[in-house]
């Protein structure tokens, strides 16, 4: 799938720029297709690990049954913010990633993801 360009390109962080924003950040809004077909957008803490977006969460609960149902996901990191006042604007460092999100249930695979 090819996603939409960025209106403002010149903005876009080259890839390794991005990986080293989800490095560096350790929280970020998790983004699925929630009850009735709504967007939900959940705050996780997470970590990045060789092109992988980890999170734990609880057994049961509206992001696993959303990850089930639509396992299209989108995560959005961000490490750096500064308002600006003066200026009406605020300056920021982020990183948006699609993917698809799994529910790991190997035992050993969970054990190197922690």
């Amino acid at each position: 799938m090819e996603f939409r360009k960025m209106r403002r390109f010149n903005q876009e962080l080259p890839l390794k720029e991005a990986e080293d924003v989800l490095h560096r950040a350790t929280s970020g809004v998790l983004s699925l297709i929630g009850d009735g077909g709504y967007p939900y957008g959940v705050p996780v803490n997470f970590v990045y690990d060789d092109g992988n977006i980890y999170f734990h969460c609880a057994l049961a609960g509206h992001k696993l049954d959303a990850m089930r149902a639509c396992p299209k996901a989108c995560f959005t990191a961000v490490d750096y913010e500064r308002i600006v006042p003066e200026e009406y604007t605020s300056y920021f460092r982020s990183a948006i990633a699609f993917c698809t999100a799994r529910i790991i249930e190997d035992e050993g695979e969970k054990r190197r993801a922690i």
